[in-house]
């Protein structure tokens, strides 16, 4: 080992890098997702009101990316017997920043994407009981599904466009981008206030009412207009 050198106790993991839709790759940094940005999503989980945006986190290895076209597979996690769906708008920053002016907030958005917020909903639960963190309802591995990343210099500023997902071909949410309580760019200058965005940082902003259960062998169909479709079947409960 030469000067300079690092002795590693074990090989780092590799980057997650979601691919996008001009044939390139965005390395993830970090995974922000906002909580209750839907008002009727809002109503169905006891809020009501535009109350202040909050925030959590996953891991970068819940980020399970589904190539455009295919159909993706994630596991059914463990300790759960209630995993629930949410779709959500996407927004991957190209720019980072901290205390982003609303009215600035656009010229940080890279591009955006389909994704779902997969959710152990019994696990959160009992931890909203107690006052606990949500992480082990939220932030488990492939807990975060998403599709290719469509450049904004192509889609143009998302600010409205149906947003609905299926199982099995049965409808179960639909909504509209439009109708987010805090708005991506209203989202994007929240979050900087309490952390340093940084390019490659995604957002997932929210997900419309009509969340609920999957089970085993189910296959969701995400859908927002201009973005495509995001498929992802749940493979059988691990022995």
């Amino acid at each position: 080992m030469t000067m300079g050198e690092i002795a590693s106790v074990f090989p780092p993991p590799a980057p997650t890098w979601v691919p996008t839709t001009d044939g390139r790759q965005c390395p993830v940094h970090r995974v922000y997702c906002v909580g209750r940005n839907y008002a009727e999503h809002a109503i169905e989980m006891g809020a009501t009101g535009r109350e202040p945006p909050f925030f959590f986190l996953k891991p970068a290895d819940a980020v399970v990316v589904v190539p455009a076209g295919t159909l993706g597979h994630i596991d059914y996690p463990s300790l759960t017997v209630n995993l629930h769906h949410e779709v959500e708008l996407v927004v991957m920053i190209g720019r980072g920043g901290r205390d982003i002016p609303v009215e600035q907030a656009a010229q940080h958005i890279w591009g955006y994407a389909i994704g779902l917020d997969m959710t152990r909903r019994d696990l959160q639960n009992d931890m909203k009981k107690q006052g606990r963190p949500w992480d082990i309802g939220k932030a488990y591995e492939q807990s975060a599904p998403i599709g290719p990343v469509h450049p904004v210099a192509q889609t143009g500023e998302l600010r409205r466009g149906a947003i609905t997902l299926s199982v099995n071909d049965e409808p179960r949410q639909r909504g509209d981008v439009a109708d987010l309580i805090w708005n991506v760019n209203e989202t994007i200058a929240a979050l900087s206030r309490a952390w340093t965005l940084q390019p490659g940082d995604l957002i997932y902003t929210g997900t419309p009412a009509g969340v609920g259960a999957v089970a085993p062998g189910d296959v969701m169909t995400a859908r927002i207009a201009g973005l495509g479709e995001l498929r992802v079947a749940v493979a059988p409960r691990a022995l």
